[in-house]
This record gives C-alpha cells, sequence and structure tokens, in this order.
C-alpha cells in the first residue's frame, strides 16, 4: 500500500529533494541536534528601560534544508512532519526543565503557542503549533494555553523589520487565561513560556511577551524551530550549545526569568 500511495503522491524530503522518504537523515539532524540563544540577533526584541531582551532558543537556522522542512510542514500540507519536528522540540524542552522548574516554583506553567492570522488558520485547517506546543508542555510539565489572539494585520511573510512591528496586534484572551491557570494548578501569576515556528524581527513574540504581561503572567522565554540569521551570520557555522549567548546569563533579566542549569 505504501508502494502504491507513493506513486500516486510521490514522497521527498522538503528540505533537500531526496525521493522516498518524508525527510531525510541530513536534513533531521538540522533540527534534532539541540538549541541555541538567538535574542542578541532579534532587533524587535531589544528594549530601552535596561531589561535584557526575552531569551529566545532555536533549534535551527531558518535557512537551506531547515526552510524546505518548516515551509512544507507549515504551508504546504505536510502534517506527517509533526513526527520529525514534535520530537525535536520535545528534546530541547527537556533540556530546559532543570531552568525552567526553578523559574517556575510554585506557579502555574504554560506552554503559549503564538497566535496565527484566521485566515492562516483557515489556509491550514489546522492549528500548525497545537503538537509542537504539546510536546514542549510535555517536556516540562506544564499546559498548553492558546491565550493569544491576533488582531489587525495580516501575513509577517514578505515584511521587513519596521513593517513587521506595526502588522502585529497581540491581545489575551482572559477568559482562556483564567481557565487555563485553574486547570494547570499552582499558585500566584503563571509562567508562560512562548513557542513559535520562525522568528525573524522578534515583532510576534515582543507583542505576545506585552500582552502576557500586561494580563499578569510571567514570560520567560520563548522556543521556535528556527530564526533567521542576520546577515552576517549566514555564512557562519552554527554553534549548538544550547546555553551559548552573548548576552550572558538568562538571569541578567531584572525579572522571573531562566538561568542555565
Amino acid at each position: 500500500m505504501g508502494d502504491l500511495a507513493r506513486l500516486v503522491v510521490p514522497v521527498a524530503c522538503p528540505g533537500c529533494g531526496t525521493p522516498d522518504v518524508p525527510w531525510c537523515a541530513g536534513c533531521a539532524r538540522l533540527v534534532t541536534g539541540g538549541a541555541r540563544r538567538v535574542e542578541t540577533q532579534v532587533p524587535r526584541l531589544d528594549r530601552v528601560d535596561d531589561v535584557a531582551p526575552l531569551p529566545v532558543w532555536a533549534l535551527s537556522r531558518y535557512e537551506g534544508g531547515v526552510r524546505g522542512l518548516v515551509v512544507a510542514w507549515k504551508d504546504r500540507g505536510r502534517t506527517d512532519l509533526d513526527r520529525l519536528l514534535a520530537p525535536a522540540t520535545h528534546a530541547a524542552a527537556a533540556r530546559l526543565a532543570p531552568a525552567v522548574g526553578t523559574a517556575v516554583g510554585a506557579r502555574p506553567l504554560l506552554v503559549v503557542p503564538a497566535p496565527s492570522t484566521a485566515a492562516a488558520r483557515r489556509e491550514r485547517a489546522r492549528e500548525h503549533l497545537a503538537p509542537v506546543a504539546r510536546a514542549v508542555a510535555g517536556a516540562l510539565g506544564g499546559r498548553v494555553a492558546p491565550v493569544l489572539r491576533r488582531g489587525r494585520g495580516g501575513d509577517q511573510v514578505g515584511l521587513g523589520a519596521r513593517a513587521r512591528g506595526g502588522n502585529v496586534a497581540v491581545r489575551v484572551d482572559a477568559g482562556a487565561l483564567d481557565r487555563a491557570r485553574a486547570r494547570a494548578g499552582g499558585q500566584g501569576a503563571p509562567v508562560c513560556l512562548l513557542v513559535d515556528d520562525v522568528v525573524t524581527t522578534g515583532a510576534t513574540l515582543a507583542a505576545a511577551e506585552r500582552a502576557l504581561g500586561q494580563a499578569g503572567a510571567d514570560v520567560v522565554g520563548a522556543l521556535v524551530l528556527a530564526a533567521t540569521p542576520a546577515p552576517g551570520e549566514r555564512a557562519r557555522p552554527r554553534p549548538r550549545d544550547l546555553h551559548e549567548t552573548r548576552t550572558g546569563s538568562i538571569g541578567d533579566r531584572p525579572r522571573p526569568a531562566l538561568s542555565p542549569p
């Protein structure tokens, strides 16, 4: 049956085009080697109030085979890639578990997926980040909380940094947040970890952090599948140390935050 299906709908690795496999070992390795800190390369996360930018971990760079994998998974109906990307994100999140546990304490931990526009959800016929968010929540002992909603603005694809910043409006569904906090248990303000597919300028993550903060939640970081490299970073080898950063410990932020274990 599998051979017959491949004759009708040919299968190939979306990262490199290798035929007859949903993904090849080489492209899989690009997203399964852990995660690295990238927030210093994300311009819209910069703050002007002496607060360090939101810590962001990325599994890989958004280029080459990784870009092919993510685009196929996100926008071309390759839902079978959940079986690659969700376990990869689970493994990366598991390495953050000791630090997350320290930051959370007795409070509820919510894994909050970045919101899609209504048009994107209709086109994809699903919430594409849901399996990734579930994997992260499973690794960290938290609960998925899809509490963010998109306002004005459309797709971010193809927009520059300034246009992206003006295109994003994110709000918190207060009722959904209260219900998620109650289901997660614990006491006090919830601790949130954002999850997204690709970070480019950081406009969506910055808007999400602001909205959650205004709703009384503490956002301690974000985990993304891939980060668009800065122009000067495109040809350089990619470090794979989970805690590598140019800004030092996450604990430098003067608010609840993760520290490398």
